[in-house]
């Protein structure tokens, strides 16, 4: 008989772990900076912008994770800042798993947000104004309500993302076992020592996690748009 093969569980609490931090900031991050984008005067600075937040979505992961290194490297600027004057190590660290899932998933949580604020009917914001509202009471009581459902929607796409996350995490966090291994990492790791079953059990619970993300997010959706159609 085979032996079985002994699984460690350690990736798995890591990569929820990480995916939950990252979409607690991402979720933030994300909906301010689209709300920011979308009240800017000018449509070149809109442009410029949100070139600039979408960056990481178009860039090859382990690119982005070179700069990332570069930046927050134990013997860099930053890096060497954090570690001196706050006792903190970012770089092969588990901060370094959730800045690296950040920075990946905040543009599609970042193009979420905008496209669901973009949707909201301008007469809502305009009535608000006529009634005397700031601009933050404005975004809190009429602009966030009304857009919601596409921000949540973008919210459990962000969380899959930072979930399977690879390259600029393998860049900047390395691939420590028990302390930055994340799922996809594991599964590598698993394929690189010819254990195939160990990256198959990976592989499968990746799939279970990201499958059941995608059923929510359609059931979500479904709620939704017939919560809209029993209002008209």
């Amino acid at each position: 008989m085979a032996e079985s093969t002994a699984i460690d569980f350690s990736p798995l609490w890591i990569s929820l772990e990480t995916a939950s931090a990252t979409i607690a900031i991402v979720f933030v991050l994300g909906v301010v900076a689209a709300w920011w984008v979308e009240r800017l005067p000018s449509e070149s600075a809109k442009i410029f912008i949100d070139g600039v937040f979408t960056l990481p979505m178009v860039l090859p992961p382990t690119v982005a994770g070179f700069f990332l290194l570069i930046i927050f490297g134990n013997n860099r600027l930053v890096g060497r800042f954090f570690i001196d004057n706050l006792g903190l190590q970012i770089a092969f660290s588990w901060l370094a798993t959730v800045l690296a899932a950040a920075v990946i998933a905040f543009p599609l949580m970042y193009r979420s947000a905008r496209g669901a604020l973009a949707q909201v009917d301008k007469g809502i914001m305009e009535a608000g104004r006529s009634l005397g509202m700031t601009v933050w009471r404005i975004f809190w009581r009429l602009h966030l309500p009304n857009a919601l459902p596409g921000i949540i929607a973008g919210g459990l796409l962000a969380f899959a993302r930072g979930l399977g996350e690879f390259g600029a995490t393998a860049m900047l966090a390395g691939n420590i076992a028990g302390k930055t291994r994340t799922l996809p990492l594991a599964v590598y790791s698993a394929v690189a020592a010819g254990d195939f079953d160990a990256a198959g059990i990976y592989v499968a619970i990746i799939l279970v996690i990201c499958f059941a993300v995608v059923i929510g997010l359609n059931y979500y959706q479904y709620k939704v748009k017939q919560q809209q159609e029993g209002s008209r």
